[in-house]
């Protein structure tokens, strides 16, 4: 094989290993995002409630329930209580902008994908 070809070649290998990463962090950062909400979600449906509770419920271990809430607290959408987790006066704006964020960014990733990768590849 001629280096130049080589050269593409392992280009080309280390390329698609560099976007599987990014695309692996992205749902990783995705995953990570659900749960938060997850955790959201049941605080304002039973608060005050505790981590043990919400842990049991979503099957997610302590350790990541309390990072969850620790997150939700410093963006003031949560607040401990001497009985648990609770809302904030920021909660509901929060709530109702979510879904147009959220759609703001799936149509982003949307515009992202590259149709007739085949093509290109020719």
């Amino acid at each position: 094989m001629p280096v130049f070809e080589y050269r593409r070649t392992t280009f080309k290998n280390l390329n698609r290993e560099l976007t599987s990463a990014m695309i692996d962090r992205l749902e990783k950062e995705v995953d990570m995002l659900e749960r938060h909400l997850e955790v959201l979600r049941m605080v304002i449906d039973n608060e005050p409630i505790g981590i043990v509770k919400m842990s049991n419920e979503t099957g997610y271990p302590h350790h990541k329930v309390r990072y969850s809430l620790r997150v939700l607290e410093e963006e003031t959408l949560i607040e401990p209580s001497s009985q648990g987790a609770i809302t904030t006066d920021r909660t509901a704006e929060f709530v109702s902008d979510l879904d147009g964020k959220v759609d703001g960014v799936v149509e982003k990733l949307e515009g992202m994908k590259i149709e007739n990768a085949a093509e290109i590849e020719s």
